[in-house]
């Protein structure tokens, strides 16, 4: 039999190797290295709504805010399907549904799975899933998941939308990947400083916006007509060495563009 000490040293062994295999088995990342997990969902049932009152719709609140039921207004409606959090737009308010997950951070990693609903309803658009940040008054930045693929935006701080009155986006970099609506894809929002590096299924864009280094106060996804989400992770993001010359060969690639 083996010794107490033995064991315990047997058990280490097996969870220091099983830690090991969870840190291969994640997606790369470019820009930065994962720190501490700040957050950690699987949707495993329908997340706790924050009893906090938000301001506007950008700050003053920890953990989730979104809808669910039938009431939706003009929020869309969040639901449990298949083991994922799923928006749907309603479509009589033609608004994508929202949900946000409050918490303040400087740098930091998000990653989940992604999967577009399948074809849309006559009249409804096509379908897409973002991930936008804010800081205490407006959005920073978004990626959209889309049936082209990622695109990347910062917002403009100058300049405000004359039908939202909220920040004007910023020009589009993209990763053009056919996406079929009913898989599952991998994204990864690498933002440190202010640059942000977006990863669909290993393949990355970045771009960069002073705007991005706010102290920002929200993670909110975003599904227009409909798509899900799961394994939603977020970590503190740490410096990447490799970063100067990773951001060479991803530039020299010639795989983003910018339009």
């Amino acid at each position: 039999m083996l010794s107490r000490q033995s064991y315990l040293v047997s058990v280490l062994t097996v969870c220091l190797t099983a830690a090991a295999f969870a840190s291969d088995d994640l997606p790369k990342t470019l820009m930065t290295q994962r720190g501490k997990l700040l957050v950690s969902e699987d949707f495993t049932k329908l997340p706790v709504l924050s009893k906090d009152k938000p301001l506007n719709f950008a700050s003053g609140f920890n953990g989730w805010i979104y809808t669910s039921g039938l009431a939706v207004g003009r929020s869309g409606r969040w639901e449990l399907r298949d083991d994922a959090f799923r928006g749907i737009e309603n479509p009589e308010a033609h608004h994508p549904a929202t949900a946000s997950y409050g918490i303040r951070f400087q740098d930091a990693i998000i990653q989940c799975e992604m999967k577009l609903g399948e074809a849309p309803a006559k009249g409804m658009p096509e379908p897409y899933l973002q991930i936008k940040a804010t800081d205490a008054k407006d959005y920073v930045c978004v990626l959209t998941f889309s049936q082209s693929g990622l695109a990347g935006k910062p917002f403009d701080e100058a300049h405000i939308d004359p039908a939202t009155k909220q920040r004007a986006e910023g020009t589009a970099t993209k990763l053009r990947q056919p996406i079929k609506p009913g898989e599952w894809h991998t994204v990864v929002m690498e933002i440190k400083g202010e640059e942000i590096v977006g990863t669909l299924d290993g393949k990355s864009i970045t771009f960069s916006d002073p705007l991005i280094a706010a102290s920002k106060h929200c993670i909110k996804f975003v599904a227009r007509t409909d798509g899900s989400i799961r394994a939603f992770r977020m970590w503190e993001a740490l410096p990447n060495p490799a970063w100067p010359k990773n951001k060479a060969a991803l530039l020299s690639s010639g795989s983003p563009s910018s339009n």
